[in-house]
């Protein structure tokens, strides 16, 4: 089963557009992406430094001749233009109501059997931690995964953040700079699979998923991440969203 002829086009205008800026942005190294799986679509787990992170690794997955989709606030389809694209590129409306998450899941499921790529932070936002390691983990990624049947893939990414510092609003163009991204072997959820997903399954399948991210993360790298994982909770931190506390703004903008 093959993605819908307009979500191709759609694809290859987006791509004709925003692919040569990126190669202007920056260099690229993508590395084992032959771990990418090719005979089904899949979900893939990165970790999240800047917010052009999403441009990052959808351009990796297009040259793979995956088509990247993401899951968006149901909010966006409803604005001019910006709807039509996210609807015609089969991006994933997310909502809050029951009836709602039925139909993400089932969206999520049709773009997996046409064999694309779902891209997933599990972070949920841009990482907290002050050294920019991967923070602990939101479930959707594993949800989805044990919902689905897909597998999931995880990515690692460093060098974008040197473009668009993290919680920055201006672009660091000059010198040139290049971003890696490693791709890793599909977490292994097979003895999870077919379980009641509950709180217990979801949290160790997850913790699966943040240790291969930051295995990768510590390869590209080249050194060791903190033992312990980030918890924004216990520094009173929100998990979502650019503000950390009290409404404050992350330190890292330029």
């Amino acid at each position: 089963m093959k993605e819908p002829l307009k979500a191709c086009l759609t694809f290859g205008v987006l791509a004709g557009v925003l692919r040569p800026v990126m190669n202007l942005l920056m260099g690229k190294e993508w590395i084992d992406t032959d771990k990418l799986p090719r005979d089904s679509g899949m979900i893939v787990a990165p970790n999240h430094v800047t917010e052009i992170d999403p441009v990052a690794v959808g351009h990796m997955l297009y040259n793979q001749k995956i088509n990247p989709h993401f899951l968006a606030k149901a909010s966006l389809f409803k604005i001019p233009v910006v709807g039509a694209l996210l609807t015609a590129s089969q991006q994933i409306p997310v909502e809050r109501t029951s009836s709602g998450a039925h139909q993400s899941l089932e969206a999520a499921k049709t773009v997996i059997n046409q064999g694309g790529g779902i891209i997933v932070y599990p972070e949920g936002t841009l990482t907290r931690d002050p050294d920019m390691w991967p923070m602990k983990g939101h479930t959707g990624a594993a949800r989805l995964a044990l919902q689905t049947g897909a597998p999931l893939v995880p990515v690692a990414h460093w060098g974008a953040q040197e473009v668009l510092p993290r919680y920055g609003k201006k672009l660091h163009i000059f010198p040139r700079k290049k971003v890696r991204i490693i791709v890793g072997d599909p977490v292994d959820l097979d003895d999870l699979r077919g379980k009641p997903i509950d709180r217990e399954l979801l949290t160790k399948a997850t913790e699966r998923v943040m240790d291969a991210i930051t295995a990768l993360l510590e390869e590209l790298r080249g050194e060791k991440a903190p033992a312990k994982r980030w918890d924004p909770a216990e520094y009173k931190q929100t998990s979502h969203g650019r503000t950390l506390e009290d409404g404050s703004q992350g330190t890292d903008a330029e």
